[in-house]
């Protein structure tokens, strides 16, 4: 019979290190802010407006869309903290929060890339669930949903509850702005979409041609709300340096159906 196992003997405890890193890149000012080889962000000190990722400067447009003057706009998800950065640019007096669970790289991201005196943004150490849930009714002009692990949303991020609490942290005429990376058939997608749309409201969506024609993967963002700023969105894809298409509510119900 064989003996009792001595801890640590035939014992191997595989532990998951995930590498958070700010990287400089060739343009002045410019870091890519990397996490688990995965490149999250990119900050460029100079000029928080510049935003180099095509799929942030769609989210920018979405920002510029919503009506003049100061916000209260709720991040779940930070990393390098790149859309906060522009809304303050853009937004004078906008108060932001941002929900981030990761400690450490919000620390990293505070030591090399530091945000500018009275930028209104607090970041709390929170998970998205349990920020959204402390967060009053009626609070926000804009939430924005852009959350990543080992490049995917959290699921937990994405269930019919966690939209449904979304629903109540929103301000009346308040967005919902959904960071959503899929491909073709777009399963996930089509799941969201249904859950912003009974959650929220009528769902917008913006994609690059070729993620919509299924020959690349992409980042969909989906806008819900009570009325999505449709034509200013096409407005801002016909004059954009790399294109983009902007599907109605119609749209969107024909391409993305009713979820699964």
């Amino acid at each position: 019979m064989a003996g009792p196992e001595v801890p640590g003997e035939g014992v191997h405890e595989v532990v998951r290190q995930v590498v958070r890193e700010v990287v400089p890149t060739e343009h002045a000012g410019g870091f890519v802010v990397r996490v688990g080889g995965h490149d999250q962000s990119y900050v460029d000190l100079g000029d928080p407006t510049r935003l180099v990722f095509d799929y942030v400067r769609r989210m920018g447009d979405v920002v510029d869309a919503l009506p003049a003057g100061a916000l209260r706009v709720v991040h779940v998800g930070g990393a390098g903290l790149t859309l906060p950065r522009y809304v303050a640019a853009t937004r004078p007096g906008t108060s932001q929060v941002v929900l981030e669970p990761d400690e450490l790289l919000t620390a990293l991201v505070r030591e090399r890339l530091p945000l500018p005196r009275g930028s209104g943004i607090k970041v709390r150490p929170v998970d998205g669930v349990s920020g959204v849930a402390a967060l009053r009714d009626d609070h926000a002009h804009l939430l924005v949903l852009d959350a990543y692990d080992d490049g995917e949303v959290p699921a937990d991020l994405l269930t019919a509850a966690f939209l449904g609490d979304v629903a109540r942290v929103l301000a009346p005429g308040g967005l919902v702005l959904v960071n959503l990376a899929d491909r073709a058939p777009f399963g996930r997608a089509r799941d969201v979409v249904a859950r912003l749309r009974a959650a929220v409201g009528p769902v917008v969506l913006s994609a690059e041609p070729a993620t919509l024609r299924g020959r690349r993967p992409g980042n969909l963002l989906l806008v819900a709300g009570t009325t999505p700023p449709l034509e200013a969105l096409r407005r801002s894809a016909a004059t954009s340096a790399a294109p983009y298409r902007v599907l109605d509510p119609r749209q969107v119900s024909d391409s993305f159906g009713g979820g699964r």
